[in-house]
């Protein structure tokens, strides 16, 4: 075990957050915490590395083993470069390259004896050095970098330059490069990219420490937690499996636990009016009986009524008239930033009731596309054209769309000025602000609540074309559920740019795929998507193929000129892309084989300790035989396991 967590209370102001929340984590677990916005968790996690004071409870870590905490807001400062930020995490590896390079020269000058015990101290060294992976350390650097959505060229770009999310990532790259035995990360894929975000499971998935994630990303939870632990209403409770799995169970739990609250309701509803009954006969024996009946009934330990699922907030989308069946058409878009070419000749049309998800990696142009359409950016080139009686409904990431000076209540009430006090109170309420909340300046909101009174204004707009822009960020878990089944029941049309894979699989019926300058169709879902991009990327790849050698023979556009640029390592990436996934599917195989005989071993022992096994001599015998059996094909898998990690 690597870290105890026991009976931890902590509250703000008389108010309890956490209640005798308690947990534990093995060596290399990968463990997530999940609960709605404002559970605490992320006050536990700041009592776990002692940034903040429980007012009960302990927290202890196993003997020497280190910790590694990545905050939501963590970030780097300073004039060093990205890559000699990273560099400082390898200080040891520099120190002992300088004591190498030294003891090298003093070979030179120096013999007999004192050159014997040098070339020892030197073998020593070097094979500490080796040890510590000196010899590839630039590689491991430039391997996180790139991991992380750093192109080579930003190596030398300096900290002091970067945007918060950029700094955010060079913190992300540092701890992962320092290794410690476990580490804690709050929210770790808020900037990154989809590339980034598969890369960092890889990364965690073959980290041989054990991890906590705080994370509303459920794809992320699902490919890398066997551990969920749900802060829910104060308390902890610890589920076996990835996100889907506690899902699955915590529904079960819950309905099991809302039977038993109207089962004991019914009985105490059945109770109380025995003993209303039993006291109108007005007699001495019944009125006994009844008191006999109350007493009882006092001593009944009332089950709390279960939190519902999304029970506080509701969100309806319906458009006031239906558009044409041709809803937009977008033909050879393109948009240049000075000397940086986004994107060339792209095109696109949309069908009434389709909801389609633009995807792609960071800057490759998604919410440009958006911002053009929406006609608050300028295109280069190329055409827009909205059908019939199309009406847009647009959410924007920076919520542009809200005016900052106005209160909640202004917000709703200049933009809809036919709602009265009650209809927009009653909206505002849908989305969880409610009493004098309404009054607070837009100005003084997080992000996720601005994030709510804009779905708030989309949700009145009765638009029938929504044009959303990253909507389920900051958005917890349960907010995004709430989103996603309005969408689902949203007859209208929906264009969306989102980084959330578990979102786009349960609300795109279209993917386009914004890579490389290229746009790419997949009519399906996530999983449909991730099923049929290697074909796609074969046809993209002769494409790139033929543009080149046309701008070889002097044909290509300055435009083109950028984006081809910007192609040449594509293919190389590509092959790399599936090595990797081949590793990861054969690393997964054999994870899932030693998961398999280890259960099995498990229920074994169980079985032979059994009273109805223990006294049977031929079952015992049976049982240990095999129970050998699997040991040895364990051993193999084990190295190969092992293999495979460091390969990966």
């Amino acid at each position: 075990m690597i870290l105890s967590v026991n009976n931890i209370h902590k509250s703000f102001q008389e108010i309890p957050v956490l209640k005798n929340v308690s947990f534990h984590i093995e060596d290399h677990d990968k463990a997530a915490i999940v609960g709605i916005n404002g559970a605490g968790k992320t006050t536990l996690l700041k009592i776990i590395m002692g940034e903040l004071a429980a007012d009960e409870g302990l927290v202890t870590f196993a003997k020497d083993k280190t910790v590694g905490y990545l905050s939501q807001r963590e970030a780097v400062s300073g004039e060093n470069t990205i890559y000699q930020e990273l560099l400082s995490v390898k200080q040891e590896i520099l120190t002992m390259e300088q004591q190498m390079h030294t003891m090298e020269l003093q070979m030179k000058t120096v013999q007999g004896d004192r050159l014997e015990k040098l070339m020892e101290d030197y073998a020593a060294l070097t094979h500490q050095y080796e040890r510590e992976n000196g010899y590839a350390y630039q590689s491991e650097l430039a391997g996180v970098l790139k991991g992380l959505g750093f192109t080579e060229a930003e190596f030398s770009k300096s900290v002091s330059t970067l945007s918060g999310g950029q700094k955010t990532r060079v913190a992300l790259g540092k701890l992962l490069l320092l290794k410690p035995d476990l580490i804690i990360l709050d929210e770790p894929t808020n900037h990154l990219d989809l590339s980034s975000i598969t890369w960092l499971e890889t990364y965690l998935l073959n980290y041989r420490g054990a991890v906590i994630i705080v994370s509303h990303d459920r794809f992320f939870l699902d490919r890398i937690a066997n551990k969920v632990i749900e802060i829910d209403n104060t308390k902890a409770s610890v589920f076996s499996g990835n996100y889907t799995a506690y899902a699955a169970a915590k529904e079960i739990q819950r309905t099991a636990a809302l039977n038993a609250y109207l089962k004991q309701q019914m009985e105490i509803k059945h109770q109380e009016s025995v003993i209303e009954k039993l006291k109108s006969f007005n007699r001495e024996k019944s009125i006994k009986r009844a008191e006999s009946r109350e007493k009882m009934l006092d001593k009944i330990e009332v089950i709390a009524k279960p939190t519902e699922v999304r029970a506080d907030m509701h969100l309806t989308l319906t458009p006031r008239k239906e558009s044409g069946n041709d809803v937009l058409q977008v033909e050879g878009l393109a948009k240049a930033f000075g000397s940086l070419t986004l994107f060339t000749d792209l095109s696109f049309a949309l069908k009434k009731g389709e909801h389609t998800a633009i995807i792609g990696d960071n800057g490759t142009g998604k919410t440009t596309i958006l911002k053009i359409i929406n006609e608050l950016l300028p295109a280069d080139a190329g055409t827009i054209r909205l059908g019939a009686n199309v009406q847009i409904g647009y959410y924007d990431q920076e919520h542009h769309v809200l005016h900052p000076e106005k209160t909640l209540f202004e917000e709703i009430s200049d933009e809809y000025p036919s709602l009265n006090n009650t209809e927009i109170r009653n909206t505002l309420a849908a989305f969880l602000f409610t009493g004098d909340e309404v009054f607070q300046p837009i100005k003084t909101l997080s992000g996720g609540e601005r994030g709510r009174v804009s779905l708030a204004k989309l949700m009145l707009s009765e638009a029938n074309f929504l044009i959303l822009d990253e909507p389920t960020n900051h958005l917890d878990i349960q907010s995004k559920e709430i989103l996603e089944d309005a969408l689902n029941a949203y007859t209208g049309t929906v264009l969306y740019v989102s980084h959330d894979r578990y979102f786009i699989n349960r609300t795109a019926h279209r993917i386009l795929d914004l890579n490389r300058c290229v746009l790419t169709n997949y009519l399906g879902n996530y999983d449909y998507y991730l099923e049929k991009k290697e074909e796609q990327l074969a046809k993209i790849d002769e494409a790139l193929a033929a543009s080149q050698a046309e701008h070889a023979d002097g044909k290509g556009t300055a435009a083109s000129v950028g984006c081809s640029d910007a192609k040449q390592d594509w293919k190389a990436k590509k092959e790399e892309q599936a090595a990797r996934r081949k590793r990861e599917n054969e690393l997964k195989k054999c994870e899932e084989q030693i998961e398999t005989l280890e259960t099995r071993n498990t229920e074994i022992d169980a079985l032979m300790a059994s009273p109805e096994i223990c006294t049977d001599v031929v079952k015992l015998q049976e049982l240990n035989s095999e129970k050998v059996e699997n040991e040895t094909k364990l051993a193999g898998l084990y190295e190969m396991w092992e293999q495979l990690s460091i390969e990966a």
